[in-house]
């Protein structure tokens, strides 16, 4: 929109959109493809969650898989078109709907980022609690089991802007290949050890009482590398689980 003198003006997301840009280049360091690829998935990403948000919801009693069907049908995707968008076997998508078990870390999370939302979202930890979320020792809820050897504990409930979780993991759990997302993510070792690969090319051996911090977007997996459990704290901002 320009005045009668010529003179343009910008609407207020014309404004936050430059602020993001400027940011993402001097805060972040991305180049002006990354900054591109990011800002283009992101619209698809925010009207898919809308679209799905403002239809009919699963039952709240359903389990993670179930969810996962009803949100594939309400979108008019076939198991085929999801299994090519995630990279997930169509096998695997049809067992996990049914069981809501056997899929991988990474491919848990690539699932319900496709369909934009999150796993908190899917299991209720959103809905429990608003304002303050008091949990006690022991008294941890946890995530709905899907990947062998990983339990995933609840440490702050409600819609946050951290996802704070507490972390088992059997021997061998690992997330089984590298992802990554939007945001930050922090992790402290209480007991055991860990590996973490960043980039395809970092390795990071963490025992017990290290902490690490890294930025999201960049492609990481993890493993543990202890011979009995791994236990840690895992917090992400914004949530993206």
């Amino acid at each position: 929109m320009r005045t009668e003198s010529g003179q343009r003006l910008y609407e207020n997301s014309h404004i936050e959109r430059l602020k993001t840009i400027s940011w993402m280049r001097s805060d972040k360091g991305l180049n002006p493809a990354a900054i591109r690829e990011s800002l283009t998935r992101e619209p698809a990403r925010n009207k898919r969650s809308r679209k799905l948000a403002n239809g009919p919801q699963p039952p709240v009693d359903a389990t993670i898989g179930h969810k996962i069907r009803h949100l594939r049908r309400e979108a008019g995707s076939t198991l085929e078109t999801v299994a090519v968008a995630t990279g997930i076997s169509v096998s695997m998508l049809s067992t996990f709907e049914r069981t809501s078990q056997g899929l991988s870390f990474k491919s848990l999370h690539e699932l319900v980022a496709h369909f934009g939302t999150t796993l908190a979202a899917l299991s209720g930890q959103e809905d429990r609690h608003k304002g303050e979320s008091l949990i006690r020792k022991d008294e941890w809820s946890n995530w709905p089991p899907s990947s062998t050897g990983v339990t995933v504990q609840i440490l702050s409930e409600g819609k946050n802007q951290m996802e704070c979780h507490r972390f088992v993991l059997a021997p061998g759990a690992s997330s089984e290949g590298a992802y990554q997302h939007a945001g930050e993510e922090f992790m402290h070792v209480l007991a055991g050890s860990i590996e973490i690969v960043l980039d395809g090319d970092q390795f990071f051996e963490l025992r017990g009482g290290d902490s690490f911090y890294f930025e999201s977007r960049r492609p990481h997996s993890w493993r543990n590398s202890f011979a009995g459990e791994t236990i840690l704290i895992w917090i992400n901002t914004p949530p993206t689980f």
